[in-house]
């Protein structure tokens, strides 16, 4: 792929791909900010009106392994096109909705599109980019995109619902998508799949896919319907069984789906494990930060955006070189261990944080230190879930890479939102006030995602194996990383 393309082509697709990447990331907090206006216009219920953001998540989380292997059989940029049209037409029927029904319809929809983009945007950057001081700097920016992209989306929820309506979250997705489409067809090598020839496992999709969807679906109603409850226990009862019968038929299938072996290479599995700790610690900080300057130290919808941006900064700093340099430096075993490490003292800063915190005081150091620590271990744990894979199976490891941050995030913050809001009840109960229960549940939280982050970081430490190879020569031959600790 990369022989067909000079640098300079392959520097401005990785910036279109990163574009369309960001659209997707964008979506996955954007809403939140606009739900109120949302609720009111269309008349949802407060049950009802968490759909705006489960239809999105059920389908994000349920076709990524799908989609990525489809892109490996049939070819990449036509599909990151296909999930990129299916995408950008699902926001324009988001921006249009006057029902409830067509909202919640279009969202899932929108995210069937988000997650064949995402699975393939990352093995297409891969491709793009084999020699390892450029795929390092490469995943860097990538994962800049993925880290950043959330807290970008609540600042940019808050001044669009503000200044216009609800409506155009959705509608300004129409011009970035149509510009990504076509500069990827000037940009993007087209050809086919990697692993064309090779028959689509149909029994493996529906098998792995329902699985997923209904583990989400049993995550993100976890709270609702209760952790106890039948449905819930049900739900993710059929989960595990139909995720044990597609492991039953991946070990017999001619042409698996997901092959098991990419788990017999210890860091790509290493690096899943410490992708779901991590998304975990990653929503806690982002999403219960959030609520923490929103809903106790008062902060408006643009408040919170702008309490978020030290940590972009940095993150925007280590993106543009600081990431690769260090990688090139040190491999990816010391920065991932570090980033966590440095992850987990910023979120155990917050669980300190009082009902009369002060921004300078108790949100800026944990915020700097998060932003640091994101900015060391997401690009090493981008390399490490992708190094050793056959470039045949970029799509399928893209796939389930993302897969896991996507169910670890989930899983990690229905888990988080739980034990808080228990917490908050407990204090409630035991005669303390409104705002320091529920500052109470907020920092139980920020401990839990703390322990998350230090366990991950740990992990990567002892079990991820030195002299890592983060990429491919040109005539394929490996181009390895030494840690330094070698």
């Amino acid at each position: 792929m990369t022989k067909s393309m000079d640098n300079r082509k392959r520097w401005w697709a990785l910036m279109v791909l990163c574009l369309g990447v960001l659209m997707i990331v964008l979506d996955t907090t954007i809403v939140n900010v606009a739900l109120p206006s949302i609720r009111s216009d269309l008349g949802f219920t407060e049950t009802s009106l968490v759909w705006v953001v489960n239809a999105y998540m059920l389908t994000f989380g349920g076709f990524l392994l799908l989609g990525g292997r489809l892109g490996d059989l049939y070819g990449q940029r036509r599909l990151f096109l296909a999930g990129l049209t299916l995408f950008t037409v699902a926001s324009l029927a988001c921006g249009l909705a006057n029902s409830q029904a067509l909202l919640v319809v279009a969202r899932a929809v929108q995210g069937l599109g988000g997650a064949v983009v995402s699975a393939i945007s990352l093995s297409l950057i891969m491709n793009l980019f084999t020699e390892p001081a450029e795929r390092a700097k490469a995943m860097g920016v990538y994962g800049f995109v993925c880290a950043g992209g959330g807290s970008i989306g609540v600042l940019l929820g808050g001044l669009l619902t503000d200044a216009l309506s609800w409506h155009w979250i959705f509608l300004v997705n129409l011009p970035i998508g149509a510009a990504v489409f076509a500069l990827c067809l000037m940009l993007l090598p087209g050809g086919r799949g990697q692993a064309s020839g090779a028959k689509l496992d149909v029994w493996g999709a529906v098998t792995v896919t329902s699985s997923l969807m209904l583990a989400v679906y049993g995550i993100v109603n976890g709270n609702e319907a209760g952790w106890t409850s039948v449905q819930t226990l049900g739900l993710l009862g059929v989960a595990v069984v139909l995720l044990a019968m597609f492991l039953s038929i991946e070990s017999r299938v001619q042409t698996p789906l997901m092959p098991l072996g990419l788990f017999r290479l210890r860091n790509v599995a290493t690096a899943n494990v410490v992708g779901v700790l991590w998304a975990a610690a990653m929503f806690a900080w982002f999403f219960i930060s959030a609520l923490y300057m929103q809903l106790v130290l008062g902060y408006s919808a643009m408040q919170v955006g702008l309490g978020f941006l030290p940590a972009n900064l940095i993150m925007a700093a280590f993106s543009l070189g600081l990431s690769a340099k260090i990688v090139m430096r040190f491999g990816i075993r010391a920065p991932l261990a570090a980033g966590l490490l440095l992850a987990a003292v910023g979120l155990a800063l917050f669980a300190r944080a009082p009902v009369g915190g002060q921004f300078v005081a108790d949100v800026l150091p944990g915020m700097l230190l998060l932003g640091l620590g994101a900015g060391m271990a997401f690009n090493p744990v981008l390399l490490a879930a992708m190094s050793d894979v056959d470039p045949s199976e970029s799509g399928i490891a893209s796939g389930v890479v993302n897969t896991s941050f996507m169910m670890g995030g989930a899983l990690g913050l229905a888990v988080l939102a739980s034990l808080a809001a228990a917490r908050t009840d407990g204090l409630a109960m035991s005669g303390a006030g409104a705002l320091a229960a529920l500052n109470g549940g907020y920092q139980l939280a920020f401990v839990i995602g703390a322990v998350f982050a230090a366990v991950a970081g740990v992990l990567g430490a002892v079990l991820l194996r030195p002299g890592t190879a983060i990429g491919t020569g040109p005539q394929g031959e490996p181009a390895a990383v030494t840690d330094a600790a070698e």
